[in-house]
C-alpha cells in the first residue's frame, strides 16, 4: 500500500473560546509540493501550522505529515519536519554559528551532515557567523531560521509568514530559495499575508477567518475572475473612490497601489467588453469635477480575486 507522504487535513476545526480560528478546513499538499497558505492577519495560518507541526491539538477533524497522524505519532513527525514560525525565535544571544550547531545537536546530527542542503543560503550569512543572532538585519535573521529548520534535513518544511517585515529584495531572494529546496524534493507549506507571492507557490489555499475560501493554482484563481476590471486613477484619488463606488454600474472598487482597480456588474455591462460603461464612466467622472482621469482594463490579480471572494462570501 502507498502511503501518502504529504500533508492531510481532514475537516480540521479549532476554537480558543467564542473565537472560531480554524472551521473545517480541509487540505491536501501533495510531496514534493509549493503550498501557499494565503490569508491576512487572524486567518487561521498558524493555528494550522501549529495543529501541523504538532504543537496544538485541534477540537476536531484529523491530520498527517508523511503519512504520521500529528496525534499517534508526534514524536515521529518532529524528526521529519523543520518548522519556522513567524516570530524570531533563535536565540539572540548566541551566534550565528552557535543556533546553528544547537539545533543540529538537538537532532542528533551536525552541521557538516547536512551541509549540502543549506550551502546556498548558509554562505549568506557565513561572513557574520561570530555576530549574535539578535544584532543581524530582517533578512539575515530570516536566512539563518531558515538553516536551524533544515539543519536535520526535514521532509516537509513549515514556514509561517517567514517574510513579514523582511524588505521587497530579501523577500524576492528568500523565494528563490525555496524553488531551490523544492527541486531538492522537499514538501513546503508557507503561509503569508502577501498576495504577490502567491504566484511563487505550485498551488494556493485563500483563507479568510478560519475557512478556506478556495484552492486552486495561482492561474486557476485569476481565471475565475470574470467581471471586467480596470484601473482608475485622477487627480484627487481619495474623492475617486468615493464617485467610483456611487457610479451606478460599480460592483466594487478598492485602492491597489497607485490605482483604484475598479469591477463592473457583469450583469449591467453591455457589448464591447465594458467600452459603453467606460465611456458613460468618463462622462460620470467628468460631471464629478474629476481631472486628469486614467483608465485601463488590466488583468486580475490574486489579491482582487481573494478581495471578489470575501465580496461574493
Amino acid at each position: 500500500m502507498n502511503v501518502d507522504r504529504g500533508i492531510l487535513v481532514d475537516h480540521v476545526s479549532k476554537a480558543y473560546g467564542n473565537v472560531k480560528a480554524l472551521q473545517d478546513i480541509s487540505l491536501h499538499i501533495r510531496e514534493g509540493e509549493l503550498f501557499g497558505l494565503i490569508g491576512p492577519d487572524g486567518a487561521g495560518k498558524t493555528t494550522l501550522f501549529r495543529i501541523l507541526t504538532t504543537l496544538l491539538l485541534a477540537d476536531s477533524g484529523s491530520a498527517s505529515v508523511c503519512g504520521l497522524d500529528v496525534i499517534r505519532d508526534y514524536k515521529q513527525i518532529r524528526c521529519h519536519v523543520g518548522y519556522m514560525p513567524g516570530r524570531f525565535s533563535l536565540y539572540q544571544d548566541l551566534t550565528v554559528e552557535e543556533n546553528l550547531k544547537f539545533f543540529a545537536t538537538v537532532f542528533n546530527t551536525t552541521i557538516e551532515a547536512n551541509y549540502n542542503l543549506i550551502r546556498d543560503i548558509y554562505c549568506q550569512i557565513e561572513p557574520f557567523k561570530e555576530r549574535k543572532a539578535g544584532k543581524l538585519s530582517g533578512g539575515m535573521k530570516q536566512k539563518l531560521a531558515l538553516c536551524c529548520a533544515l539543519i536535520h534535513k526535514p521532509d516537509v518544511l513549515f514556514l509561517d509568514e517567514p517574510t513579514t517585515g523582511v524588505d521587497p529584495v530579501s523577500r524576492v531572494e528568500f523565494w528563490n530559495m525555496l524553488d531551490g529546496l523544492k527541486a531538492q524534493g522537499i514538501t513546503i507549506m508557507v503561509s503569508t499575508p502577501y498576495m504577490d507571492e502567491a504566484s511563487r507557490s505550485d498551488r494556493i489555499a485563500l483563507m479568510r477567518e478560519g475557512r478556506c475560501l478556495t484552492v486552486n493554482t495561482p492561474n486557476g484563481i485569476r481565471e475565475t475572475y470574470h467581471r471586467p476590471l480596470f484601473a482608475v486613477r485622477a487627480k484627487d484619488m481619495y474623492k475617486l473612490l468615493l464617485d467610483l463606488r456611487m457610479f451606478p454600474q460599480t460592483y466594487s472598487c478598492y485602492s491597489f497601489g497607485d490605482a483604484h482597480h475598479l469591477t463592473l456588474n457583469e450583469k449591467r455591462v453591455t457589448l464591447g467588453d465594458g467600452q459603453i460603461e467606460l465611456q458613460m464612466l468618463r462622462e460620470y467622472l467628468k460631471g464629478k469635477g474629476h481631472e486628469e482621469v486614467i483608465m485601463e482594463k488590466i488583468a486580475p490579480t490574486i489579491e482582487d480575486c481573494f478581495m471578489a471572494l470575501q465580496t461574493e462570501g
